[in-house]
């Protein structure tokens, strides 16, 4: 069985439409530090998780990497993906946990690439693949409540709390 893609690629832009504090919230959380983990699928479907630096630039989330790398030949096979932003050194819950799952679209247009370049220097030769999120994740903490923000195209932001006293989980 093939990858699973939704029947209407969703872009960051539709993303930021949808629920823009909430893709602003996410957007800064990946920009306090470089390096992030992406996890895509080997050939045999078991995960492969690697460091990777993302840029928002043209209001676009941009996976960039070397052409031939292990993780750019899982995309180009199977282009789901999950990134994880770095939590930090003190993985700091206040501002939460993000992770954007999608899948990814090699970007092979020259204008496009051209106007990439402009804005960063990556290192050469480079490929470069356009972020299309099917969900993203914030779990931060809210007093002694944990708090979970959901986002999936076509659907509204979901908020589900759970108490540290294990209660039910409960839908704001």
């Amino acid at each position: 069985m093939g990858p699973m893609t939704p029947s209407t690629p969703t872009t960051w832009q539709d993303f930021r439409a949808a629920q823009p504090a909430f893709a602003d919230t996410v957007q800064k959380r990946f920009q306090r530090y470089k390096h992030h983990v992406l996890s895509t699928l080997r050939k045999d479907g078991s995960p492969r998780v690697t460091g990777l630096e993302v840029e928002f630039r043209m209001d676009t989330l941009w996976l960039g990497m070397m052409p031939n790398s292990r993780k750019a030949l899982d995309l180009r096979r199977d282009p789901r993906f999950a990134i994880q932003a770095n939590p930090g050194p003190d993985a700091e819950m206040a501002d939460g946990d993000v992770r954007v799952s999608g899948t990814a679209v090699e970007v092979t247009d020259p204008a496009v690439l051209a106007r990439f370049v402009e804005e960063v220097t990556p290192p050469q030769p480079f490929l470069l693949f356009r972020a299309e999120p099917t969900e993203v994740v914030r779990t931060g903490l809210d007093g002694d409540d944990i708090v979970i923000q959901v986002w999936r195209p076509g659907h509204p932001l979901r908020t589900l709390r759970r108490g540290a006293d294990a209660s039910p989980v409960r839908e704001d």
